[in-house]
């Protein structure tokens, strides 16, 4: 048993194997919530209820398509693990076969934002955010089956973006344009966000995307494009902190010439663009720009690490400057992504502290995230769900799919078998 840095005693063990077991579960959790069609529905419930009236988005649809391609492709070579293999294969293809009949707009291109449960268009705007995570998944299809629609597609997509999204006077993407592509005056990811012409949010799945439709199809175009968003990403949204110079953080929300609107720390996002942006700078295989950029990576790590984490080992959901308090809520995506981020900062440095704070982490998730009795992770830790609150926020939706912990899970294990070599 391993005692934290925070003094929590870690029963959980972080090691591949049960590591490789929870995705399974989370991947077996998604099977089970296919239809007879082989479809998912736009809503389940935290106790596996389906809810077939709901309205289905394309970031849902797209996260789903991840997943399943890119779990495929991690059990591919396993031999073990052959028949999920060909079941999660499967699983992608009607996924992928969904996303193009239903959500790939015919006559402007792009994706649409929501249909409805009939499969109807009930809001087509082209969100940046959205197109960049049907690329994500479009990249990871192809890279599984070498399908050429989904190549093609993520191509499409992405010149779409550099014609009409990409600000080429200010620098960065603008965060949505209409279902013609034209300008729009609400640019909101939701109603919880500020209605700000560019985001961090925005800019860290532009960067994701971007590399990994480099890394699948690499090209001076896509090579070019990512450079530019890594600076960007860089020279724009992250900034030192004033007081020490070893953290970075993130704002949040911009005008269009990047005076920032926003007045919180996010924690969950800092740790995740650490290693995404290190990610990035690996599939960009230049030793330049990782010795540029590295300083920045673990400093994002380094805040996180010294200022995130709650008194369970758990990372915080955000500081608000304005009213020197941090929210101490912990929501699934943050400690999924913060798994991650930490381990590959341990990596990288060989500091202890970030191998304990992703154990101490691990061990949150199996005590307050892990759905025992349903299966699936909790939106919020049983912790932070009020008492009277008896329908917790969904376990699959619009804002939920396999994604932030099924990658987590695959990274994870990926890391520590990296961890175990060296």
């Amino acid at each position: 048993m391993l005692i934290s840095n925070w003094g929590i005693k870690v029963s959980a063990t972080l090691t591949t194997e049960h590591i490789a077991e929870e995705l399974n579960q989370i991947g077996s959790w998604w099977l089970s919530a296919m239809d007879d069609a082989n479809r998912f529905c736009g809503e389940v419930d935290a106790e596996g209820r389906a809810n077939t009236n709901a309205n289905v988005g394309v970031v849902y649809y797209s996260r789903i398509l991840w997943f399943f391609a890119t779990t495929a492709l991690h059990y591919q070579n396993q031999s073990d693990k052959h028949s999920l293999y060909l079941q999660y294969r499967e699983t992608a293809e009607h996924v992928f076969k969904f996303i193009i009949e239903h959500f790939d707009d015919p006559v402007d291109g792009g994706a649409f934002w929501e249909i409805s449960a009939e499969h109807q268009v009930i809001n087509g705007k082209k969100q940046t955010y959205a197109q960049c995570f049907c690329i994500y998944a479009f990249s990871a299809y192809f890279e599984l089956t070498q399908e050429q629609l989904a190549i093609d597609k993520a191509f499409s997509y992405f010149d779409l973006l550099q014609s009409h999204a990409r600000d080429f006077e200010y620098r960065g993407y603008i965060e949505a344009l209409d279902q013609r592509w034209q300008p729009i005056d609400d640019f909101r990811l939701s109603e919880k966000d500020l209605n700000a012409p560019k985001s961090m949010n925005t800019h860290l799945h532009v960067l994701e995307a971007f590399a990994h439709l480099h890394k699948v199809a690499p090209s001076e175009r896509t090579r070019e494009a990512l450079v530019d968003i890594i600076d960007v990403f860089v020279d724009r949204i992250c900034y030192a902190d004033p007081v020490s110079v070893h953290h970075f953080h993130l704002n949040l929300f911009f005008d269009k010439h990047w005076n920032c609107m926003s007045d919180a720390i996010s924690f969950g996002h800092d740790i995740e663009a650490s290693w995404l942006l290190w990610e990035a700078l690996e599939i960009l295989n230049s030793n330049e720009l990782m010795n540029r950029y590295r300083l920045v990576v673990l400093g994002l790590a380094r805040s996180s690490l010294d200022k995130g984490i709650g008194l369970l080992g758990q990372v915080c959901d955000e500081y608000r400057h304005s009213a020197n308090y941090r929210d101490e809520t912990s929501y699934w995506w943050v400690q999924a992504e913060a798994m991650v981020g930490f381990l590959n900062a341990f990596k990288l440095t060989g500091d202890a502290a970030y191998l304990h704070a992703s154990q101490a982490i691990w061990q949150f998730i199996n005590d307050y995230h892990i759905d025992k009795a349903h299966g699936e992770w909790f939106w919020t830790a049983t912790k932070d769900q009020a008492p009277e609150d008896k329908n917790p926020t969904y376990k699959a939706g619009f804002w939920k799919g396999p994604y932030h912990n099924g990658r987590a899970m695959i990274e994870v294990g990926r890391l520590l078998s990296k961890v175990q070599a060296s």
